[in-house]
């Protein structure tokens, strides 16, 4: 049925040449005329707090994460009615609006907004989402610097939107939620799968850097209660003294100091293989002015102590720096390969999670690092069991790559229809009336889970305090 839809059959010029052609019976008009600001403040600060996500749109924060908010009180906080839409000033640029289903409170920092004239939320939210509009709002947004950069409602409502009539919104809002439920579901179970051949890979992994190669080895006791019983000739060494350069980093504040040539190391960035790029670069102004930004050479282990990522490790494929929220180990003094440190270390991630302290969002520090102790085996073992691991999981790893892969082209294929939909480039009418009734709404107990990348606001934190 997707692949049957075809361009409306009577278009027109919009009169704008951003906007271009448009179906001849759609209406073009200003944000202001669809969305009216709602600027209620709560008195005493009692509510649900809400945080916009870019795919699960505005839910309780408690369900992104378990991180306490900063805020002392919600006093003062905007309440949210479920159906209305809200727009992070800050990241309109971007695209950063949402629509929820439950009424609370969200930032003081948030534009509410409710729908007028009968458009339908859904409808009237993935337009605002549209690539052309989104570039209007990135023209319009004012501040100091890309990041900081605000749409304000003024400027907000005055910018053009072309959509259909109410009745035509319904259609399409109902074809919508269809198509995307196929293709996230596609999406889910794609996800699923490499959810288990990644289970698959870490048997594997875990046996073979904690076990060795030879099942009919003597073996002795580790003493290390979650290592168990290892190969009798293995030493048990704690990881901190196969190194001689051992340290962290820090966050530089302001963004003159970001966007140079020297990467930047978060833990988003660790995904148990070599960090060849990172998501932030930084200049090397920044090495100047903070003491606590080193620069580590390539093949320096990466280890992540803060949170959902505790474990997590990366070998610095280049040098690079790192944030707070990495422990950094380099210059190995006794010989033992990176690749086989980060496997010991991998296969140690669930201890490492169980000596994290804290409440919303447990850390380890350095400490625990580096007080790890791992089964090493001689220096000859190590590169045959390294050996064995590529071999025993090639065909995993090509299987994982080639899903992600389709993966991203569904999700690239699903950003391409909204888009093509709710621009008018695409007639969904005759698609949506031969939809079966109960193909109308969402499955939102499947639509929350991950199809993508759950990314919170990124000012959000700043936000809160």
């Amino acid at each position: 049925m997707i692949e049957d839809l075809k361009p409306y059959p009577e278009t027109r010029d919009s009169g704008l040449a951003w906007l271009g052609e448009i179906p001849a019976h759609w209406t073009v008009s200003r944000i202001k005329t669809v969305l009216r600001e709602k600027d209620r403040r709560s008195q005493n600060g009692e509510g649900t707090l809400l945080s916009l996500t870019r795919v699960r749109g505005l839910i309780p924060h408690k369900d992104m994460t378990s991180k306490m908010h900063s805020a002392k009180t919600l006093a003062g906080y905007k309440t949210y009615h479920a159906g209305e839409i809200v727009m992070n000033r800050m990241q309109a640029w971007s695209g950063m609006f949402g629509t929820g289903e439950f009424n609370g409170l969200v930032s003081p920092d948030y534009a509410v907004f409710e729908v007028l004239g009968g458009h339908s939320a859904r409808l009237v939210l993935e337009r605002l989402r549209s690539p052309d509009l989104v570039e209007q709002f990135a023209l319009e947004s004012k501040g100091i610097g890309s990041g900081f950069n605000r749409l304000y409602t003024d400027r907000f409502g005055s910018i053009a939107i072309s959509l259909p009539p109410p009745e035509e919104q319904a259609a399409i809002a109902r074809f919508l939620a269809w198509a995307t439920n196929r293709l996230d579901r596609a999406i889910r179970a794609k996800r699923r799968i490499i959810a288990l051949l990644n289970e698959q890979k870490k048997a594997i992994i875990h046996r073979a850097v904690t076990r060795g190669l030879d099942p009919s080895v003597p073996l002795k006791d580790s003493g290390v209660p979650w290592l168990g019983e290892i190969p009798e000739h293995w030493e048990v060494r704690k990881l901190g003294t196969l190194f001689c350069l051992q340290g962290s980093g820090t966050t530089p504040s302001g963004e003159r100091y970001y966007g140079g040539s020297i990467n930047w190391v978060m833990s988003g960035d660790l995904n148990d293989e070599i960090v060849s790029t990172t998501k932030r670069t930084v200049q090397a102004v920044a090495l100047e002015f903070y003491s606590a930004l080193k620069l580590y050479p390539p093949g320096s282990l990466v280890i992540a102590m803060y949170g959902a990522t505790i474990g997590k490790t990366g070998i610095l494929g280049k040098h690079a720096c790192t944030n707070q929220a990495c422990c950094v180990l380099a210059h190995q003094a006794c010989g033992a390969k990176e690749t086989f440190l980060q496997l010991a270390v991998h296969a140690a991630k669930p201890h490492l999670v169980s000596e994290a302290y804290g409440g919303g969002q447990p850390n380890i520090n350095a400490e625990v690092i580096r007080a790890l102790r791992i089964g090493l085996p001689p220096a000859n073992e190590q590169q045959l069991i390294l050996q064995s691991i590529n071999s025993s999981t090639h065909q995993l790893r090509t299987a994982i790559v080639r899903l992600e892969r389709k993966i991203a082209l569904l999700l690239e294929y699903r950003t391409r229809l909204i888009a093509d939909v709710v621009t008018g480039k695409l007639d969904v009418r005759e698609a949506a009336a031969g939809l079966p009734e109960e193909a109308g709404s969402l499955d939102m107990a499947e639509h929350n889970e991950d199809i993508g990348e759950l990314e919170p606001d990124q000012d959000e934190e700043s936000e809160l305090r």
